[in-house]
């Protein structure tokens, strides 16, 4: 499988070396590339992840545009069969739901091939998890991508409450990434 694995900046993100490591024991012939939000990069160390890296520099490199020069955003879903985003935040959600195409990610995301599935994993401020306006930006992606929610669970959160946001445990991740 050729993975796409797309992480925002949720305290969630400090997990994308367990999660990486947990797909890679999943199935250790993934070929898998990691495009992280500058926010996402906050979270963890990129020696700590065992994957191809890109960041938004990747796409708007400097010296700016070539023509005829790759498109990043383009061709990363030509090449990938799924895209997961984990941990998922409020704002890149809502970002997918509008159609905004500002960072790496979210271009990747707006150009994504509409048959190739989606899969992602919320993690968020329980306020922000059951506000009706993330409810509404949930149900617009449903509607344009094969969308697979990987629920967020009750949990300690990073702002000191109890309660539904924290991302969903890696091998729930991984299960949800497996299935057809």
């Amino acid at each position: 499988m050729k993975l796409l694995l797309g992480v925002t900046g949720s305290v969630a993100a400090k997990l994308t070396p367990k999660l990486v490591a947990a797909i890679r024991a999943n199935d250790p012939g993934v070929e898998l590339v990691v495009i992280a939000t500058e926010r996402g990069r906050y979270f963890f160390k990129r020696v700590e992840v065992d994957a191809e890296f890109k960041t938004d520099k990747d796409e708007w490199p400097e010296g700016g545009y070539l023509k005829g020069a790759p498109v990043p955003h383009i061709d990363l879903g030509e090449w990938a069969d799924k895209l997961l985003i984990a941990p998922l935040t409020a704002d890149t959600l809502s970002d997918m739901a509008n159609g905004k195409a500002d960072k790496f990610l979210t271009s990747t995301v707006l150009a994504w091939p509409r048959e190739k599935p989606i899969v992602i994993a919320p993690a968020m401020n329980t306020r922000m998890w059951t506000n009706p306006l993330t409810r509404r930006n949930l149900q617009t992606v449903k509607e344009v991508y094969r969308i697979r929610v990987v629920k967020p669970i009750n949990g300690n959160l990073a702002c000191g409450t109890t309660g539904i946001g924290a991302m969903a445990k890696i091998d729930t991740i991984v299960a949800a990434l497996a299935a057809r």
